[in-house]
Order: C-alpha cells, then structure tokens, then sequence
C-alpha cells in the first residue's frame, strides 16, 4: 500500500504543524467522507472529468485513509487482503464473473 517514503511524509508534514492532536479516529473518519464527496462532485454533472481535479481528490481521501490506519495501528495489507478474501467468498468466480447482482442475490441462475 503506501511505501515507507510516503508513510514518513505523511508523519513528517502532520508532526511539523502538530495537527495529530485533531486525529482522531472520528475526525479522521469525518475527513474520509468530506473529501470522498469532493471527489464524488468531479462527475456530480457529467461521465467527463478533469484527471488533475480528480487526482487531487483521491489523494486526499486516500491520505486520510492512510492517516486513519496508522493512527489505529492498522496494518492497510492485512486489512485489504482479509476484506478481499471475504468477498471473494461472498462473490465466487463461477457465480459472479461478469454479474452486478449482489451476493444475496446470486445463484447458478443469475
């Protein structure tokens, strides 16, 4: 996920204006969706977008994630790799391939 380069630029920008006493969890969180909208208003009116707008955004939403992780001590691997494994479960290959159903709703019918 974020390489070590990035994880102690992220550290170092937040310690030097000693904005870590604003994370917490639930800011962070906040902060999350905040900028998820933001991104969200790049295609609010059209399919088309502006990719420096749109980049801007992510990096945004994504810094917070990133910022969240660490500062529960979560490992972002671990979490993403777990998540994956359970929705490959929930969305088998033979079943889903190709399909926008969701889970409940899949059968060798579908």
């Amino acid at each position: 996920m974020p390489s070590e380069q990035t994880l102690a630029a992220l550290r170092t920008f937040v310690a030097e204006r000693d904005w870590d006493q604003f994370h917490s969890p639930e800011n962070l969180s906040k902060s999350i969706a905040i900028e998820a909208s933001e991104l969200l208003e790049c295609f609010q009116w059209s399919p088309e977008f502006n990719k420096e707008q749109v980049e801007t955004e992510l990096a945004d939403v994504l810094t917070y994630c990133i910022l969240l992780a660490n500062k529960l001590d979560v490992d972002i691997d671990e979490i993403v790799t777990k998540k994956l494994n359970a929705t490959k479960a929930k969305y088998p290959i033979e079943l889903a391939k190709g399909n926008r159903i969701k889970y409940t709703e899949l059968t060798a019918d579908a």
